[in-house]
């Protein structure tokens, strides 16, 4: 405990021998992320962030950590938290808080009591500025009345609570929202989740995707990427929506495209990415196959009704893991992965090139935040566009891509077409 602040000043970890492993994968990691290796340099140099209380809430990965590490080496003072129980490595952890001295209060599959108790010591902090994943954490501010709300945040994704407080005009606090930008829809979403999400269910049921009939429901940019994959796979995709423009889409992109009711009856893997809830329930549940493989890619687990599930089983039980099979009352199976949780966290979530970009941007976020808050209002505010177009500048630099730039010439002609219009 500082004496002078009363903040907390010992970290709440899970085993501090595991160190030595978790410094390892950071290492490696950090070798793989170019992109935010060049930002951490001008950061080293030019400490703009010196002074500065920055809190994280984020899965605690190798990415995550070197994305602390960048905002530490740029002067910040940095707490670290997990965005889940089930989204935190122990052996980063160790690592951060022994190698780094970092502050971390995070234990892998704790109880919600104790992982409550670690966003309230986060929070304790008093940070100036936060980084969310999902908007929750910033939302215990608000709700729990701390006496020093953060200046500004910045969110990956927003929550309903967060949206709520917007649509009143109750944000405490500026919120950078990263989850419309072009670097979080192309790489994240569509690169990253596409390519983790069918890696993550194939090695946990050992499935060939091959032949297969898999359902996504939803078709914004993790939907794109999804069917995307299991294509490439040899799966037959289907495609269940409410919106009818991205129904079309999907359509026009070659998926089969039919309501839930209808796709429950024929799918061999049902994979969520709505963001929304109850999206595979009662009706859906009656109508599966034998074996029907359920896994959720969404933000939370609400997608997959797993309350009704296991109210329809006779009985449930883990038979791998990550695997819970539920013994339906006519004598299915049907198998449940990651808890409804978000399957690519199970295992070594978005490759390494899509967390470097994203690491990137986060960085670049935060210190549009601090350099623009005292003329920032208490509402949402997207990412900037230049924010996306520097990160993938650096991309094609690390890349060795060269690409064509506009003559002064063309400059004026589109200036004036757009002019005209």
């Amino acid at each position: 405990m500082d004496a002078g602040t009363g903040v907390e000043t010992v970290s709440a970890i899970s085993d501090l021998s595991l160190a030595d492993q978790g410094k390892r994968r950071m290492e490696w990691t950090f070798q793989q992320m170019p992109v935010l290796q060049a930002i951490r340099k001008q950061l080293i140099k030019e400490q703009p962030l010196a002074g500065i209380r920055i809190c994280i809430c984020l899965p605690i990965s190798p990415a995550t950590a070197n994305l602390a590490m960048a905002l530490r080496d740029g002067g910040a003072d940095i707490t670290l938290t997990g965005d889940s129980p089930a989204n935190i490595d122990d052996d980063i952890a160790a690592a951060l808080v022994r190698d780094y001295g970092i502050l971390v209060f995070a234990m892998r599959d704790c109880s919600a009591d104790v992982f409550n108790g670690h966003w309230e010591a986060a929070l304790a902090t008093r940070p100036n500025f936060l980084i969310d994943s999902k908007g929750d954490f910033a939302s215990r501010l608000h709700l729990g009345g701390e006496p020093q709300q953060p200046l500004a945040v910045s969110t990956v994704h927003t929550s309903a609570a967060l949206r709520s407080l917007a649509k009143q005009s109750q944000l405490p606090f500026p919120v950078l929202v990263f989850q419309d930008s072009s670097t979080m829809q192309l790489f994240d979403n569509r690169y990253g989740t596409g390519q983790s999400v069918l890696d993550t269910i194939a090695r946990a049921a050992n499935l060939l995707v091959n032949g297969l009939t898999v359902v996504v429901a939803g078709y914004g940019w993790c939907g794109r990427g999804i069917a995307a994959r299991a294509r490439g796979m040899g799966a037959s995709v289907v495609i269940t929506e409410t919106d009818p423009l991205k129904a079309v889409e999907a359509a026009m992109e070659g998926n089969r495209v039919m309501s839930m009711p209808e796709a429950a009856a024929i799918g061999d893997v049902f994979i969520t990415a709505t963001g929304n809830k109850s999206v595979m329930t009662r009706e859906h549940f009656e109508k599966l196959k034998q074996g029907a493989i359920l896994a959720n890619a969404g933000h939370s687990n609400v997608e997959i009704d797993i309350e009704m599930l296991t109210r329809m089983a006779s009985s449930h039980r883990q038979t791998r893991e990550f695997i819970e099979e539920y013994s339906m009352r006519d004598g299915r199976k049907l198998l449940l992965l990651g808890g409804g949780q978000v399957i690519n966290a199970i295992a070594c979530g978005h490759p390494v090139p899509v967390a470097d970009i994203l690491a990137a941007g986060q960085v670049l976020g935060m210190l549009h935040l601090v350099k623009n808050q005292a003329n920032l209002e208490k509402r949402f505010y997207p990412m900037p566009e230049e924010i996306d177009l520097h990160v993938a500048r650096l991309k094609l630099d690390v890349m060795g891509v060269k690409i064509d730039k506009l003559t002064l010439d063309q400059e004026a002609y589109l200036a004036g077409a757009s002019d005209a219009q």
